[in-house]
């Protein structure tokens, strides 16, 4: 005679609570529902219910909790949820601190042996960039700039690219609360002669500071874009103006387009 299986007591065994360390349920579910949302760019309520085994109520807490802090948001037109800008963010910040700058390294010691001029890589931040990166030139004589180093975004190679990849109404916002400062006489202090160089440097595809910073030194730019085409860094080279003859600035510029390219391609970007 066949024996009849005992019933096990208790609560039943949940997929949540069992793992070879203890887990926030709450969390794993919510994680779930963040990659899983990711993964389809957008979906219903439905829709993402069944596609992370979640009970439509549950999901629905977890959506509102995850648009609370920024990282869903509902589109009321199409019923749609989709990832918010802080999850956005936080995948931006882990490739400044990651892939940017590993990435980077060996393009900007390149990037340094073809010019024989120190190179940069700087990030955005407000109406600064912040180098966060750099391969010196052995020369003597030499531009030199300590990690988290902070410059003027309009007196600057990398900060120059990474404006002039923008719009100009989104440029004139930024800048309306700093206005041009003064750094040199040939600093681009007027907005006529700012947004004139910006036209130029999006013309040819590299930025140049002239002396704008520092007397005696130049430095040539060009943007890093993300996926969505979005400048998030910049490469440059820096050196005493009497190397940056006119005869090899079309050659520097060519060179950090380049560098940017590479970089560009090498974190997913979308150039």
């Amino acid at each position: 005679m066949a024996t009849i299986p005992k019933k096990s007591r208790g609560r039943p065994k949940s997929v949540f609570t069992e793992s070879t360390a203890p887990t926030m349920q709450a969390l794993d579910r919510a994680l779930m529902v963040l990659a899983a949302l990711a993964r389809q760019d957008r979906a219903t309520l439905t829709d993402l219910s069944m596609a992370v085994g979640v009970p439509p109520p549950t999901t629905h807490r977890i959506l509102t909790t995850l648009q609370k802090h920024g990282h869903a948001q509902f589109d009321e037109a199409t019923q749609h949820w989709m990832v918010g800008i802080e999850a956005y963010r936080i995948g931006v910040s882990y490739l400044k601190q990651t892939s940017l700058q590993d990435i980077s390294r060996p393009v900007l010691r390149g990037l340094m042996e073809r010019t024989g001029e120190t190179a940069n890589l700087a990030i955005p931040d407000g109406a600064e960039v912040v180098f966060v990166g750099q391969i010196e030139t052995p020369n003597p004589i030499r531009a030199f700039f300590n990690p988290g180093t902070r410059t003027a975004m309009h007196a600057s190679g990398t900060g120059k690219a990474i404006l002039a990849a923008r719009d100009d109404a989104r440029v004139r916002a930024l800048l309306q609360g700093t206005g041009l400062r003064r750094f040199t006489d040939r600093t681009l202090s007027t907005p006529a002669d700012f947004f004139a160089d910006m036209a130029l440097t999006r013309q040819r595809g590299w930025s140049y500071d002239r002396e704008e910073r520092f007397d005696g030194m130049c430095c040539i730019g060009a943007a890093i874009r993300d996926a969505q085409g979005e400048a998030v860094a910049g490469v440059s080279i820096s050196g005493p103006a009497n190397r940056f003859v006119d005869s090899r600035v079309q050659e520097f510029g060519a060179a950090v387009v380049r560098a940017a390219a590479e970089i560009t391609a090498g974190i997913g970007g979308q150039a």
